[in-house]
């Protein structure tokens, strides 16, 4: 079993957490908080769950395209989620930029992985011995990816074999996490 935050799908709630208070009439703000109005692509709800699909699926095929996303198709996000302007461009970039900051300190990708430290040793001995009772040998590795926040615009499905779990669900939802990552790799048996 591998647990890692991703650096593309986190980038990626990131940039649907400021869509979301930019257009969210009460005052819940989800972090990152920006005040300046971001010029978001008309079709946005829509592009950001085809990019999001196509980014999990590449990142499901190989954990490393993760950080290449990110780091070497960094407009491919401007391109599909963002209003194609100069000015547009400019706030995108600095957002890009905060994120990159913000992953690359002690508070973002290490504190995402960190905080689940413990709970990923009890998970990984739920799943192992939930697996042994059933006579389940996984016939390949569990890839879990961290995002440091729920993911609110597309519904996060469970394959076989790759899960996308928000921090909180090690907590809170624990249970069901254990549960649904079993039934989904028994499911995967036949």
């Amino acid at each position: 079993m591998r647990i890692e935050a991703s650096c593309a799908l986190n980038f990626l709630i990131y940039i649907q957490n400021i869509f979301i208070n930019q257009n969210n009439i009460k005052e819940e703000y989800r972090f990152p908080y920006v005040s300046s109005k971001m010029a978001f692509d008309k079709e946005f709800l829509l592009k950001f769950e085809e990019l999001w699909n196509e980014v999990s699926e590449r990142i499901c095929d190989d954990h490393i395209n993760s950080e290449r996303i990110f780091y070497d198709e960094e407009d491919l996000f401007y391109n599909r989620l963002f209003a194609n302007s100069s000015c547009s461009f400019k706030d995108y970039r600095g957002i890009y930029k905060a994120f990159k900051v913000w992953w690359s300190s002690f508070a973002g990708k290490f504190s995402i992985e960190r905080s689940i430290d413990e709970k990923s040793n009890g998970l990984y001995e739920e799943l192992a011995s939930s697996l042994y009772q059933k006579g389940i040998t996984p016939k390949k590795e569990l890839s879990i990816c961290l995002v440091y926040d729920k993911c609110l615009l597309v519904d996060l499905e469970v394959t076989s074999y790759f899960a996308v779990i928000p921090i909180k669900n090690f907590y809170v939802n624990y249970k069901d996490l254990v549960h649904n990552l079993v039934a989904h790799i028994v499911e995967d048996k036949n």
